[in-house]
């Protein structure tokens, strides 16, 4: 049997998008679990190699069990040493998790669309030689978020932004947050600016326009950098635990 990654969602229609077709592609089983709909977490991690927290309409501040719990439940992966991969919602449980505040913008500002980011030396790194590093981090990436996370002490800051400065860490050797949405696909893109259309009058959020334009110019490099990182996480990570 191919060797699974947990993938842990918020509600019941929503999808691992591209980061469940990258991991697919590489051999791996997904094995999908929805909290919020009464699925447990497992105990441990034995019978996976890694696991992946993704976002969703709830807060990481939210009094939910579910939450809660979800947010103790990182416990996990950081014991087992297993890579952690959270994205918007998990990263910011991350960062609960770790003991750093998750709060709004102090002006009531959001990020849902387009925004750019830039990483730091830190990132730059991230996948081998500093040129070739800053050459896969894209300039721009996709958000739909309210919220954002304080770096945890410990924490490595890999990616800054504007608004929200902090964008993406890296705890330990294998756990990883990401404010913004690599793992969007069009489909997914269509479904939340309809779903969600009330938020994209929330301030400094992007027109419904702007979302389909801007996916024209940046979604490639995005691409790339998911791609890459995926692989570096499974290479770094994964692919090391089956040699041992």
């Amino acid at each position: 049997m191919a060797p699974s990654v947990l993938i842990v969602l918020h509600q019941e229609h929503s999808s691992p998008g591209r980061v469940g077709h990258r991991l697919t592609a590489l051999g791996f089983r997904l094995d999908i679990r929805r909290p919020c709909l009464g699925e447990p977490l497992p105990e441990t991690l034995d019978e996976h190699v890694g696991a992946v927290i993704f976002g969703g309409p709830q807060s990481a501040n939210d009094c939910h069990d579910y939450v809660r719990a979800e947010i103790d439940w990182i416990g996990v992966p950081l014991r087992e040493g297993k890579p952690y991969l959270g994205i918007c919602l998990g990263a910011q449980m991350l960062a609960r998790h770790l003991g750093a505040p998750v709060a709004p913008h102090p002006e009531g500002l959001v990020e849902i669309g387009y925004y750019p980011i830039r990483a730091t030396e830190a990132g730059t790194g991230l996948f081998g030689a500093s040129a070739d590093g800053a050459e896969v981090w894209p300039d721009h990436v996709y958000h739909w978020h309210r919220e954002g996370f304080a770096l945890a002490h410990g924490a490595e800051l890999l990616a800054q932004g504007r608004t929200f400065p902090n964008q993406a860490f890296r705890y330990g050797p294998c756990a990883y947050g990401i404010q913004f949405h690599p793992e969007v696909t069009h489909q997914m893109m269509c479904r939340w600016t309809v779903k969600g259309g009330e938020r994209l009058n929330l301030p400094n959020a992007r027109p419904r326009s702007a979302h389909f334009f801007d996916r024209l110019q940046y979604d490639a490099r995005v691409r790339r950098w998911l791609d890459a990182f995926i692989d570096h996480w499974v290479a770094g990570s994964l692919a090391g635990r089956f040699a041992a």
